[in-house]
């Protein structure tokens, strides 16, 4: 399980490439090759694909390689390699349009929020639009909404609450999702399907566990995250079921056919 096979070799090293570069040059590459909302002005095609390959911070990068150099060898010698890589390709892909999805539908919440707004503004209605969907923003907008809520009346104010109410969707449709987050889950979730009961040993607490209950656990928490939708939680928990799902159905489909 620890041998690295070719694909996950190549794997590992373009993404450890790809965010060295990006430390030795000093850019951005979130901001460059993070999947953007299609609707948004900031959104490139290639960014389906690069995002795949960015991470946003070290320990986003050595959780994802550490999972993809557990897992992946034993998948890729199992199923093969060109196999293993269409399978990681589609699971990442799938993880991403379960992910723009959902942001679609936060989206039109938003926005049919913010035009409500425009149409009716007051600080009372401003500072609810900011307790639903502020999270995006930082501690200048809590002084803009402070500053409002002393001067309720100025009209220079309301003028400058609806701008900040537009900047407030503009900010959060060009939020970047980065990361093979999408592609591992879907890796651990085959993992689990395909050697159910070999037994994991955890780091913390240093316990040996079954993979099948491993993946389990992995599945609610995600699903617990998405519902308990901490203001502070940047992590894109819908990409990770995204990849669960499409990896499950593709385990499905193919031991339907008999191909593996």
């Amino acid at each position: 399980m620890f041998q690295l096979t070719p694909i996950v070799r190549n794997l590992l090293l373009l993404n450890v490439a790809v965010f060295a570069l990006g430390a030795l040059l000093d850019v951005n590459m979130t901001e460059m090759f993070g999947l953007r909302f299609p609707g948004s002005g900031e959104f490139a095609f290639y960014q389906i694909f690069t995002h795949m390959f960015v991470h946003a911070n070290f320990g986003h990068i050595f959780s994802n390689m550490l999972a993809l150099i557990v897992f992946g060898p034993a998948l890729e010698m199992f199923w093969g390699g060109r196999r293993f890589l269409m399978f990681y390709l589609i699971c990442g892909l799938g993880a991403s349009a379960c992910y723009l999805g959902v942001e679609a539908a936060e989206l039109y919440q938003l926005r049919t929020a913010v035009e409500a707004y425009i149409q009716n503004p007051g600080f009372t209605a401003f500072d609810g639009l900011i307790a639903e969907y502020g999270n995006v923003y930082n501690t200048a907008l809590m002084n803009f909404v402070e500053t409002f809520g002393n001067h309720p009346q100025s009209a220079e104010l309301i003028a400058a609450s609806r701008q900040v109410a537009l900047d407030l969707y503009e900010a959060k449709a060009n939020v970047p999702m980065v990361g093979a987050s999408g592609a591992v889950f879907g890796i651990l979730m085959a993992f689990g399907m395909m050697f159910p009961n070999i037994e994991l040993m955890l780091l913390f607490p240093p316990i040996p566990i079954k993979a099948k209950y491993l993946v389990l656990f992995y599945g609610v928490y995600e699903i617990y995250s998405v519902i308990q939708s901490a203001p502070t939680d940047n992590v894109a928990h819908f990409a990770h079921l995204g990849g669960m799902l499409f990896a499950f159905i593709l385990i499905r489909r193919w031991r339907q056919r008999g191909e593996i």
